[in-house]
């Protein structure tokens, strides 16, 4: 089955600003697939691209089979879109909203049923500025699906959001590729990543620098493990010297050893060797933030 979306070496300059310098992946139907990377990394710019909604300045781009630069006005009756910077004007209602982008492309759902499976029925008549962030989040996908797109892109949406609210959606994002829509979600939240992407790429300084499925990155790019204690002991420098072990970093009674295989077997007999002997000696896995700073050598907030 050909890819939903297949992308190779996209750039997009702005005169002397490289945008994106060079991006290919591809998304496969039926999927979640996440760019992931801090802000300016190139993510938005790059949907914008598929979308047709800027223009790529080189390389290939297929959406659906069509060339977003030639195809865009044909593409986007296919396609639902939720972009980084969504509002309404405050007095819109929700029946309105709905409607109105049900009239602008005819041929996809009912609205009404749209309102419903989207938990905005008692919010009809509601205006758009007496909603909840969280009924905000849920407009915003319902005006995305409503008119039933194969593929929908999904722009930072919980940024904002509390995290009640980031959860719910979550499981709406969830309900939308349960439906049978592709869907590409860009965010700079780690955990957001990991919980609901089949597969991400991750872009950093305009580049795809990683793609896979979030465990295969940590196995590939974060393979050391984390011991974590707590002691009062006053010198614990001596875990440099055991097998395994990378690196000890202290933070006041809070000790983090880092390394590799049976690191924590080592450790564990070394401190009953020096009479150390803490309740809390665990190991802490890698997590998609490891392979975030392994690949690119900084946080994502920096």
């Amino acid at each position: 089955m050909p890819p939903v979306i297949s992308v190779q070496h996209l750039q997009k300059r702005y005169k002397d600003l490289v945008a994106v310098a060079d991006a290919s992946f591809e998304v496969a139907r039926g999927e979640i697939f996440g760019l992931l990377g801090s802000n300016g990394a190139g993510k938005t710019t790059s949907v914008e691209c598929l979308q047709g909604l800027r223009k790529a300045s080189g390389g290939e781009l297929s959406v659906l089979g069509m060339d977003p630069r030639t195809q865009a006005r044909e593409l986007r009756r296919r396609i639902g879109s939720q972009l980084q910077e969504s509002r309404l004007p405050d007095h819109i209602r929700v029946w309105e909203a709905l409607d109105l982008f049900s009239a602008i492309t005819p041929g996809g759902h009912d609205w009404r049923e749209v309102m419903e499976q989207w938990g905005l029925g008692d919010k009809r008549k509601a205006s758009y500025h007496a909603l909840s962030g969280g009924q905000r989040q849920r407009l915003f996908i319902a005006l995305a699906l409503v008119n039933g797109p194969e593929l929908v892109f999904l722009d930072e949406m919980t940024t904002g959001l509390d995290p009640a609210a980031r959860r719910v959606a979550w499981d709406l994002v969830r309900r939308v590729r349960d439906m049978g829509t592709t869907v590409v979600l860009v965010t700079h939240f780690m955990e957001e990543a990991e919980r609901l992407c089949d597969r991400i790429a991750v872009m950093d300084a305009g580049r795809i620098v990683a793609e896979g499925a979030p465990q295969k990155l940590v196995t590939d790019y974060a393979k050391y493990l984390t011991v974590v204690f707590s002691t009062d002991a006053p010198d614990v420098e001596f875990l440099a010297g055991v097998p395994h072990v990378d690196k000890v970093m202290r933070h006041g009674s809070r000790v983090e050893v880092r390394g590799d295989g049976a690191v924590l077997a080592h450790v564990a007999c070394s401190l009953v060797a020096h009479d150390i002997t803490p309740p809390d000696l665990r190991v802490e896995l890698p997590a998609l933030e490891d392979v975030f700073l392994a690949l690119t050598g900084h946080a994502m907030e920096e």
